[in-house]
């Protein structure tokens, strides 16, 4: 049965039971009741947490369905296929204790409409409140879990062939620079005079110089897998930090790339001056000395100091990209703000020639 109310036809007992079944998540017996506990509403996500209830077997006592919202710009309806990709082809390959179980996926035969994670709600938490930023030993853990994830991939072989691509030979990033050109008329003609004709010229100055700052990331050479939204409330910390550890969440923004695009975007894109500045050159060079204890070599800290400030360079394009996907402008307006003063303080301009 279905607890009355609780739940669309989408998440019926039986369907539950095929999903869990394919997911390896149960192996006798069957789902006979699920309902929500919980429902919440994310910028471009709904989470629920399911209660199941089984008969003649045993799986999870509770699941968290996430799918996207319907109520947002059309241009993030493929967010949910990314994840999918993530946790069927990344995933597997990754050591236990750094991601949530992904225990199934839902409407997979036209298309992921849901995938089903395992529910670390009694024993992680978010250890801070959007936007108050963790404290400094909090931020020095997110670092270690997000270099020992940089670790495992840097320069892998698998990766831009049977792990992600390589987004300079199918032409993405040219339809992505056309695209963001549109974009950003758009963004400039809908604030009018509060975007300053200076801020505007980098914008133009960026995409002049864009082949040119594109040659780092041609060279397929000290890449590896990035998250692309790693903000630290995508950070889940143990409530007993003895015996867990910090499992990464919200894989929908994930590629190859540079690894400091996720460190700039947690930190340039989020912080304001005064803790950016105190703190942002102390967590790089800790997170460097991470990465070269999880086996990274020939990548001296002055390369990535170097690679930093071009990732922060182009988070530039980032609120651009978000205020047009219709997100809320208390996301975007204040990291667009916060962006440019970091493009200052790290002189990022000179990067354009």
């Amino acid at each position: 049965m279905v607890a009355p109310g609780s739940v669309d036809d989408d998440v019926t007992a039986e369907r539950l039971t095929e999903v869990l079944r394919r997911g390896g998540g149960l192996d006798t017996g069957r789902v006979v009741e699920v309902g929500v506990d919980t429902s919440r509403t994310t910028l471009v996500s709904t989470i629920e947490r399911l209660r199941l209830r089984y008969a003649g077997g045993e799986g999870p006592a509770t699941l968290i369905r996430k799918r996207p919202r319907h109520d947002i710009a059309p241009d993030l309806a493929d967010i949910l296929r990314n994840e999918v990709a993530f946790y069927a082809r990344v995933a597997p390959a990754m050591p236990a204790g750094r991601l949530p179980r992904c225990y199934g996926i839902g409407g997979a035969e036209e298309g992921p409409r849901y995938v089903l994670l395992e529910d670390l709600t009694d024993s992680h938490a978010i250890v801070s409140e959007w936007p108050v930023p963790p404290t400094l030993e909090q931020c020095e853990r997110i670092m270690e879990t997000y270099a020992a994830f940089h670790g495992q991939w840097w320069d892998d072989a698998r990766l831009g062939d049977s792990i992600g691509t390589w987004l300079d030979t199918s032409g993405v990033f040219d339809r992505h620079l056309a695209e963001f050109s549109k974009r950003l008329a758009a963004f400039a003609d809908r604030l009018g005079d509060r975007m300053s004709p200076e801020r505007l010229s980098l914008y133009e100055r960026l995409l002049e110089a864009a082949p040119r700052l594109l040659a780092r990331y041609r060279t397929h050479r000290g890449l590896t897998l990035v998250h692309g939204d790693a903000h630290v409330w995508n950070a889940l910390h143990p409530r007993d930090p003895a015996t867990g550890t910090i499992r990464l969440i919200d894989w929908d923004g994930w590629r190859v790339d540079t690894a400091t695009d996720d460190l700039s975007y947690m930190i340039a894109l989020h912080w304001y001056p005064d803790r950016r500045r105190r703190l942002e050159r102390r967590l790089l060079e800790h997170y460097h000395a991470t990465l070269t204890a999880h086996g990274v070599e020939r990548y001296p800290l002055s390369s990535l100091l170097d690679d930093y400030r071009l990732s922060v360079l182009w988070q530039i394009t980032t609120p651009v990209w978000q205020a047009s996907f219709r997100l809320t402008p208390a996301v975007w307006w204040s990291h667009l703000e916060r962006i440019m003063l970091a493009v200052d303080d790290l002189d990022c301009r000179a990067l354009l020639g």
